[in-house]
């Protein structure tokens, strides 16, 4: 059965949509999905299903607040191909990532419906403390660690391509592809 890597926008962040993992995979198995296992608790999902990604994006966003009683306003859902996500992960730039200790690395997802173009005039990086690689559906972002206060990252929330977003840690992303491959 196919793979996929479901990425949750809105929930348990700053207080709302609180979700805990355990009820949210069993939700999603009585909805069908199999072997549906949950990394943090930030709404990374790795489950089974034959539905296509549209149709698991279109079902568990509308599923999800009525389930949970979530503020459906906040919620949005990306289903990614086990190897869609591989690619994302294999196409990152060269070094992105591999100095945890020097650099902070996020991997910016896309929602369908946000072009890259749209997404890329959200970011306003700081010169020598960010730097950012426009990515197929997916932004790769890295912030000095020691001067990841005065990043500009954190500035994207209050524009209008944010609400089609969802950001994870490198590690996160890397932990996925593990859990999605195994």
């Amino acid at each position: 059965m196919p793979r996929y890597v479901i990425l949750l926008r809105g929930i348990n962040v700053g207080g709302k949509n609180t979700l805990s993992m355990a009820a949210l995979r069993q939700g999603l198995s009585e909805l069908g999905y199999a072997n549906v296992a949950t990394y943090i608790n930030s709404g990374n999902v790795i489950a089974e299903s034959t539905k296509a990604a549209k149709t698991i994006e279109a079902e568990i966003e509308a599923a999800l607040p009525r389930l949970f009683k979530l503020d459906s306003e906040l919620i949005r859902v990306l289903a990614l191909p086990r190897a869609t996500f591989k690619t994302m992960v294999e196409s990152r730039p060269k070094g992105f990532g591999d100095t945890p200790a020097t650099y902070h690395s996020d991997a910016i997802f896309l929602m369908r419906g946000l072009t890259l173009r749209q997404a890329v005039t959200a970011f306003d990086p700081r010169h020598g403390v960010d730097t950012f690689w426009p990515g197929k559906g997916v932004i790769y972002h890295q912030r000095v660690s020691a001067q990841r206060t005065k990043s500009k990252l954190g500035k994207i929330v209050a524009t209008l391509p944010y609400k089609s977003m969802t950001i994870r840690s490198w590690q996160t992303v890397e932990k996925l592809l593990a859990m999605v491959e195994d």
